[in-house]
């Protein structure tokens, strides 16, 4: 007897330490209010000014569940994989093109010397210039620059994609991601590849990325299939080359941060030879003013300077301030109070529009409020 309860307590010692090498981990948020939306354009109508006001999913951070899982290889390696997936909260309906996994879905390894995954992933830009902007921190998805055009709120990831993440050198760290087209003959046609690195030290924090994508709609199953951001301009969906890059940085002390960042979007089309460039220059401030309560404000100057030969050329210019107040319930569960305000120039060829508003203005400007709980899991 004594025997049997000796190999059995090794065996559960064994099953133990096995258990504690591999782990899965489910995560998720879920985040609903009510929006109320000025100016926009009444579908089926012709432009008129119209309100909206409705309960809306994800205005400070994407609803969505997910897994992790890790294995520990051993040798300092380990096996690691995320899923993740979108909705909308308030129809229950699957976001990101009704995908399983539409957030992410990666698989890949770990070690000191790195990470390398492969599947649906962000691009190198979207982890290093994202956490520094105000719609890739604590913002939401209303302050993206006009159209997403920079995809700092990481509206657009990328298909069939390899990515390696170095490790961290005393602060100092860099990233590289390239997307394959998946189309025989025809290898650039639909692909993607972005790289980015930065700097970390204390309450500093510095990055700079690019990215470029090739072919966009002309591949169904290249690297990029989420449809490109909505950046105002006629036959958009077909384009040739789209480079992005941008730098910025943020500074931490006590319960305030402050950051910069500017980003420069250029957009070729197929058509016409139709061309469009987009700067945008964003200055933003968060703090704390309790454990429990804190405030956010961010103002961006958007430009956008477009080229159509033999058809027309000229300038947009946009201004967009943004505020937040957010109170923490609990460790997990938060109430927000968000107001956006995007007033155009008089006399802009590309109309104003909140990225992630139904409908463009019918006039120069368009603001909305929202407010709504959010919970972490």
């Amino acid at each position: 007897m004594k025997k049997i309860l000796i190999l059995a307590a090794v065996s559960a010692t064994f099953a133990s330490a096995a258990h504690a090498q591999s782990s899965v981990t489910l995560y998720g948020v879920v985040d609903a209010g009510f929006t109320y939306v000025q100016n926009e354009v009444s579908p089926g109508n012709s432009p008129k000014h119209a309100a909206s006001f409705g309960v809306t999913s994800g205005n400070a951070s994407g609803s969505r569940w997910g897994m992790r899982g890790r294995e520990d290889l051993g040798g300092g390696y380990a096996a690691i994989f995320t899923l993740e997936n979108g909705f909308n909260v308030a129809n229950g309906t699957t976001g990101q093109g009704n995908r399983s996994f539409g957030r992410q879905a990666f698989v890949g390894v770990s070690s000191s010397y790195g990470t390398l995954t492969l599947g649906r992933q962000y691009d190198s830009m979207v982890d290093y210039i994202g956490p520094l902007t105000a719609t890739g921190s604590w913002g939401g998805v209303y302050l993206a620059h006009r159209g997403d055009n920079d995809n700092a709120n990481a509206s657009m990831r990328i298909n069939n994609s390899v990515k390696y993440q170095s490790a961290n050198y005393d602060g100092f760290s860099f990233s590289g991601l390239y997307g394959f087209s998946n189309q025989a003959g025809a290898f650039a046609n639909d692909r993607a590849y972005s790289a980015a690195m930065g700097y970390s030290n204390g309450g500093l924090k510095l990055a700079a990325g690019y990215r470029q994508v090739q072919g966009v709609g002309g591949n169904a199953s290249g690297a990029v299939q989420d449809g490109a951001p909505n950046i105002g301009v006629a036959g958009e969906r077909q384009r040739q080359r789209q480079r992005t890059w941008g730098a910025g940085g943020s500074y931490a002390f006590g319960p305030a941060s402050v950051g910069l960042v500017y980003t420069q979007s250029r957009f070729n089309f197929i058509a016409n030879d139709a061309s469009v460039r987009y700067s945008n220059y964003e200055v933003n401030a968060h703090y704390n003013l309790t454990p429990a309560l804190s405030f956010g404000a961010a103002y961006t100057y958007m430009q956008a300077l477009q080229n159509t030969p033999g058809v027309s050329n000229g300038s947009s210019h946009w201004n967009q301030i943004g505020l937040q107040a957010d109170y923490a319930l609990s460790r997990r569960t938060d109430l927000y109070l968000e107001g956006v305000a995007q007033v155009g120039a008089k006399g802009n060829k590309i109309g104003s529009q909140v990225f992630g508003t139904d409908a463009p203005s019918s006039g120069r400007s368009q603001g909305l409020v929202t407010t709504g709980i959010r919970h972490r899991f």
